[in-house]
């Protein structure tokens, strides 16, 4: 049944996760656009914290946990967001529901693999600027678009609590933006056109350990690097004379210039460390911190001189608790209940202001009766930006959900 339910999962991510419009962050303008991909939700729903070794469920950010899995395990993700962005002086509001990762794991004893696809990050915000002076030209700004990364990777168990692994990833998306500039009352103005297609290939190195502090105590930590790695993008520049409607529709009336070229963007190196204590199946507290350096991520459509591309710091605290995962009488305590704060500096700094992330995270892990399977539900709460020095602020809620199912594969049966 599960394999028939990953065939038909895989067929809708596939059509689906292409053509969605993952965010309505005016910030994704900038690099690669907003970055969505913070993990499974088993993890998010903890505040990012990827410490524990886990049996049914992926790690998607640290392959050593790979080598835990003792069932074959599909995950698949999405998730729908309510974003309120505001100014000084206005106001608005924006949802989406997107598609966040597919991924299947798969054990061989000491060994595990995980393959999948992940819609890293996405381009969509549309902007207008409006003047006050009829003689000066108002300008709109459009992007949609993104980048996708497919992965495939393995972890191996050193010892029986040591584990190591690596991932392989394709980096691969296109990014198109509108820039119009018009006049009031004029149905014919200027559009210029980029169209910037992506593709790289990067590498994710993991560790994990556990020890035992006592006889219900354990010790847990991981440890995660990408090497810094080269995004090629090919770029296409149109620029045209338009017509346009009260909709904003665009029809080219005579182009002017187009022009093809290409750029190398630097994704930066990226390091994460965790640690935290907990009984095994029962509890978990735990802390982590991810470091990134600094990127190159301009390319020649997007590039401002207000704009700055710094160093990234996240800062995760949460766990979970379980109250009774044997429980025979009561579904309540089976339900794994998870929590987190989060603080992250994204790197991106604008008018001088860095654009911070603080969020609050809660989650839990509902029990399919009479299976190893669950399903996840996270809440995240948290405000992005500022509204200082003419800046926007998101306060943004996403609602989660996510199926992680498991089976038990390549196993043969004793009766027919």
């Amino acid at each position: 049944m599960i394999k028939k339910i990953i065939i038909s999962a895989c067929l809708l991510f596939s059509i689906v996760s292409f053509s969605q419009q993952g965010t309505s962050s005016p910030y994704s303008y900038y690099g690669i656009g907003e970055v969505r991909f913070k993990g499974a939700l088993e993890n998010q729903s903890m505040g990012g914290l990827t410490v524990a070794p886990d049996s049914i469920h992926i790690n998607l950010e640290n392959p050593a946990g790979y080598s835990n899995l003792k069932l074959t395990t599909f995950t698949l993700g999405g998730t729908q967001s309510y974003t309120n962005l505001k100014t000084d002086s206005q106001k608005a509001s924006a949802q989406r529901t997107t598609l966040d990762y597919l991924a299947l794991g798969l054990p061989f004893g000491k060994f595990g693999a995980g393959f999948g696809l992940i819609p890293y990050s996405s381009v969509g915000y549309r902007i207008e600027t409006i003047a006050t002076d009829p003689t000066v030209a108002n300008k709109r700004f459009d992007g949609t678009g993104g980048l996708n990364k497919v992965f495939l990777g393995f972890g191996y168990k050193i010892l029986h609590n040591l584990s190591i692994g690596a991932d392989a990833h394709y980096n691969f998306g296109r990014i198109e933006s509108n820039n119009l500039e018009f006049m009031p009352y004029v149905p014919i103005g200027s559009r210029e056109y980029n169209l910037a297609n992506l593709s790289g290939v990067n590498f994710n190195l993991g560790l994990m350990y556990q020890a035992k502090i006592s006889k219900k105590l354990n010790f847990y930590s991981s440890l995660n690097y990408t090497p810094e790695s080269v995004l090629k993008s090919s770029n296409t520049r149109d620029i045209a004379t338009v017509s346009y409607d009260s909709a904003f529709n665009l029809t080219v009336v005579d182009t002017l210039s187009n022009k093809a070229t290409n750029t190398t963007l630097k994704l930066p190196s990226r390091l994460s460390i965790g640690a935290g204590i907990g009984n095994s199946g029962k509890w978990l507290v735990g802390a982590q911190i991810t470091l990134q350096d600094k990127g190159s991520l301009a390319n020649n459509y997007n590039t401002a001189d207000n704009v700055v591309y710094g160093k990234s710091q996240k800062y995760s605290l949460g766990g979970y608790y379980v109250p009774n995962n044997k429980s025979f009488s009561s579904y309540a305590e089976k339900i794994t209940y998870r929590g987190g704060l989060k603080y992250e500096k994204t790197g991106l700094i604008i008018n001088s202001q860095s654009i911070n992330d603080v969020g609050l995270t809660l989650g839990v892990g509902l029990p399919i009766t009479g299976s190893f399977s669950n399903i996840n539900v996270g809440l995240e709460l948290g405000k992005k930006g500022t509204t200082a020095a003419g800046l926007i602020q998101e306060n943004y809620a996403n609602l989660s959900v996510s199926f992680s199912l498991n089976d038990r594969w390549f196993v043969k049966t004793k009766f027919n």
